[in-house]
């Protein structure tokens, strides 16, 4: 694939801010169409913003994207800017006085002493720089004050990985922000990349705030409910390359976007696709610490 990236999908624009001093990030997915959207968070310490738009029975149809910021609960305030810049593009849901924006968000724990917090200006900027252009990954977004492996006692550096794949005539994506309390190991070979188990005999650390985000877009048609389903199926990309996942520091969650029109999917294809969301959310894993 010439993008292997989550902005493969159509009608999806990504994009960063970084700061400067690489210890803290936002990264934002766009929908200006609008999609289709659903959630899952499997983790017990999540951070959030909006959530509720991402229940079938939520009177908003679509949201225009998805926001993932370090900072603890201060980064939530990252989803002001990328408000703010759709809504300058009339992007949004329409009332009788404005487009109102909706945008769910998400955030890790990269908190430390004197360490800096995304904020609004954080977000309109990874808004306005967004595109349907490879997404960059590595040490940048919402995962450049990352670390994985708290468990062992040692962290290492995290990340934000992004990958595409195909099913039949459409494309699955996510990019994912690893902040995990737990080691990684790659689920196709069985190494460790960070990490190991042998924690497990070991007496753990009291605390770590950690928290793995991911966002898995498509161009398959899904409805509401068929969202939430691969978003609870994309979930299992953490547990197949996290030791352990979903653990009482972590809030680990998942948005789920289809930018897809057109009738639903049958039982076979939304297999299908939600097995390929499970596999690109754990390969992004790996590579965002690789």
């Amino acid at each position: 694939m010439k993008n292997p990236t989550l902005t493969a999908v159509p009608g999806v624009r990504a994009g960063h801010w970084t700061h400067p001093g690489g210890e803290t990030g936002v990264t934002v997915a766009l929908f200006l169409e609008g999609a289709i959207a659903g959630g899952f968070v499997p983790g017990h310490a999540p951070g959030s913003r909006e959530l509720g738009l991402l229940d079938p029975t939520h009177l908003a149809g679509r949201v225009h994207g998805f926001c993932f910021a370090g900072g603890s609960a201060f980064g939530l305030a990252a989803a002001d800017g990328v408000m703010a810049w759709l809504a300058e593009q009339g992007v949004g849901f329409p009332t009788s006085v404005a487009p109102v924006p909706l945008v769910p968000a998400a955030i890790l724990f990269d908190l430390k002493e004197g360490r800096p917090r995304p904020d609004r200006d954080a977000g309109y900027t990874a808004a306005a720089g967004a595109s349907d252009a490879p997404l960059p990954t590595g040490r940048v977004g919402a995962g450049a004050g990352a670390t994985v492996a708290s468990v062992t006692g040692v962290p290492r550096p995290g990340g934000l990985g992004s990958v595409s794949a195909p099913v039949g005539a459409w494309t699955v994506g996510a990019a994912v922000a690893v902040n995990a309390f737990g080691a990684v190991r790659d689920p196709d070979t069985g190494a460790w990349v960070a990490g190991d188990d042998t924690w497990e005999a070991a007496v753990l650390p009291a605390f770590h705030g950690n928290t793995t985000l991911a966002m898995v877009a498509t161009d398959a048609p899904l409805d509401r409910a068929q969202a939430n389903v691969v978003a609870r199926m994309a979930a299992a990309g953490f547990a197949r390359t996290l030791y352990p996942a979903y653990a009482p520091f972590d809030g680990d969650t998942v948005f789920v976007a289809s930018t897809g029109r057109g009738e639903p999917l049958d039982p076979i294809m939304l297999s299908l696709v939600g097995h390929a969301a499970a596999r690109c959310v754990a390969r992004a894993i790996v590579e965002a610490v690789q």
